[in-house]
């Protein structure tokens, strides 16, 4: 076999409308394995260069492929996982330290940001939300009512928020267990990926879930949420279609990581799977139960993570509203 060579840039489309506009940023392969994204953008790119859709205002930056080597090896990271504890790299210490400090001020640089990707087991396409505006120190954030525009438009009518929250709860966990994590799993900005560094410097973000990896709809979903994008920020004068108008919420409330190789789950669990309070989730290495705390849904379960990383996720339903009122620029 050939050896693996790093890959030494990242490939960042732009194109330029002669109005001013909005600065809009759509990502693809965050994550290696989650190649949605790159079908969809790389899809659009040949539809402007083909002349089928002219973007006349404000900023359109497309980026494929965000992590080359994840996507080389065709796995979810290359060293490390990206989207976790994202931000400036004074020391590199890894090929994803090097991609953030690339990926970083590019989302600075702009006002908008639509991440797609995509999730291990079956289920249906959902929208990532961040918090409504608030002051607080975890994750304050003034422009939520056009991120949940935006979300209203993207298409699908399921959205779960509470990332942070969640984040920060297992991080304490962590720290309290006194297993020798490393030091980057116990920092409390560890839940920080590109949504959240966006909000963190005076834009928006939504990660857009397409659907399962493999699954040959998810492409769809990603060109259609890029086209919505376009249209509700006017950077392309393409139909803008209603926005959903009914929604299926749910908030994180915490995250369970896997600590052996040898936890499992007790059934083959889906994005989304509804649970009992006190059903068994799964059994550690040792053959301690994971239940569930109260009535909920499973989200994210990867039957295949790492030890020392996220497992799955446990949610409850939402009373949150999703205002829809037409917000555009």
């Amino acid at each position: 076999m050939d050896q693996l060579v790093k890959p030494t840039s990242i490939h960042i489309h732009q194109f330029v409308g002669l109005s001013p506009g909005p600065k809009l940023v759509v990502l693809g392969a965050v994550h290696g394995n989650e190649v949605c994204g790159t079908i969809a953008i790389s899809r659009l790119i040949n539809e402007i260069e083909g002349g089928n859709i002219s973007i006349e205002r404000g900023t359109l930056t497309l980026v494929p492929i965000v992590n080359p080597l994840a996507y080389q090896k065709k796995q979810r990271q290359g060293d490390r996982n990206l989207n976790r504890n994202l931000g400036l790299k004074l020391h590199p210490q890894d090929f994803e330290d090097s991609v953030a400090n690339v990926l970083c001020p590019l989302l600075a640089a702009h006002d908008v940001l639509l991440d797609l990707h995509s999730f291990h087991t079956a289920g249906k396409p959902f929208a990532m939300l961040g918090p409504m505006n608030n002051a607080e120190a975890l994750e304050p954030f003034k422009l939520a009512r056009e991120e949940a525009q935006l979300v209203a438009h993207l298409g699908p009518s399921r959205v779960v928020d509470g990332w942070m929250e969640a984040y920060a709860r297992g991080v304490r966990r962590r720290r309290d267990s006194g297993h020798p994590y490393a030091l980057a799993l116990l920092d409390t900005q560890y839940g920080i990926g590109t949504s959240e560094f966006m909000r963190a410097h005076g834009g928006y973000g939504v990660t857009l879930e397409c659907g399962q990896h493999e699954d040959s709809e998810a492409p769809k979903v990603a060109y259609h949420a890029i086209l919505q994008t376009l249209a509700l920020l006017k950077l392309a004068q393409i139909p803008l279609a209603p926005p959903r108008s009914e929604f299926e919420q749910l908030t994180l409330v915490d995250v369970i990581d896997r600590d052996h190789t040898d936890d499992t789950f007790v059934r083959q669990w889906e994005s989304f799977d509804p649970i009992s309070a006190g059903a068994e989730i799964g059994r550690r290495f040792d053959g301690s139960k994971i239940t569930a705390p109260s009535n909920g849904f499973i989200v994210f379960p990867n039957p295949k993570a790492l030890p020392g990383n996220e497992w799955f996720y446990f949610a409850q339903a939402s009373m949150r509203d999703i205002d829809t009122t037409d917000k555009r620029v």
